[in-house]
């Protein structure tokens, strides 16, 4: 999958922050909405106008910027 084919930014758009192409919702928005446990069916029933291909470029989306070599410090967690 080519996430280029379902994302896009637009300055005027969400702030200019990733999102589905033809659409105002966030690649962040699914990312979060799968991290609290949604499941990609529900995600199309709350939003019926994108597809289980658009979440997935949302996740692969996501895993190319993470594997980019801009590391970002995440603080140790204090015991």
């Amino acid at each position: 999958m080519n996430w280029r084919d379902h994302i896009d930014r637009n300055p005027a758009v969400i702030g200019g922050k990733p999102k589905i192409k033809g659409t105002r919702i966030g690649v962040g928005l699914i990312l979060e909405r799968l991290g609290e446990g949604w499941t990609v069916e529900q995600l199309m029933e709350s939003y019926p106008h994108i597809t289980a291909e658009q979440i997935h470029a949302c996740q692969s989306y996501a895993a190319e910027m993470l594997a980019s070599d801009e590391v970002v410090d995440i603080p140790n967690a204090v015991a």
